[in-house]
């Protein structure tokens, strides 16, 4: 499976779109970044994490076997959150999955090398495109998916 398509299954899990795609067991094994602004024991982001986790086993990704996941809490702190963007961009994972608003700005200032798939929930395309600085052209914004409660 090549990096696009990889990239394109993280982004349709993390909206819990059912994808077909299938890894093959000759395959290398996946590193996906998690980074959410929740804390580790937020009854709600362990709920987001787990929809995430059983969409890509779905699709035959399944953390351990096929895939890694490296996940960082940011817990609502602004200063843990740029320490964890740059861990996590310092892993070079194939892809980052970002949950929350806060958590897409630092991830861009550290640097633009990994695909970042970001979910905000509550938020308005206005408000990611001036909360990370991006301009209404960038191709890599769309209008927002929510995910299952």
């Amino acid at each position: 499976m090549r990096r696009r398509e990889f990239i394109t299954l993280v982004g349709g899990a993390a909206a819990a779109w059912p994808l077909a795609a299938r890894a093959q067991q000759s395959e290398r094994v996946r590193r996906i970044g998690v980074f959410m602004n929740t804390a580790a024991d937020d009854p709600a982001g362990q709920a987001r994490l787990l929809a995430f986790a059983q969409t890509l086993a779905q699709s035959d990704w399944t953390d351990g076997r096929n895939v890694r996941m490296d996940i960082r809490w940011g817990a609502g702190d602004a200063e843990r959150i740029r320490k964890h963007a740059a861990e996590l961009v310092a892993l070079a994972p194939d892809v980052i999955l970002a949950s929350g608003g806060t958590t897409l700005g630092p991830l861009r200032q550290v640097g633009r090398t990994v695909p970042t798939v970001f979910v905000a929930p509550h938020m308005t395309r206005a408000a990611v495109l001036r909360d990370c600085r991006l301009t209404p052209h960038d191709k890599r914004v769309s209008s927002h998916q929510t995910l299952p409660q």
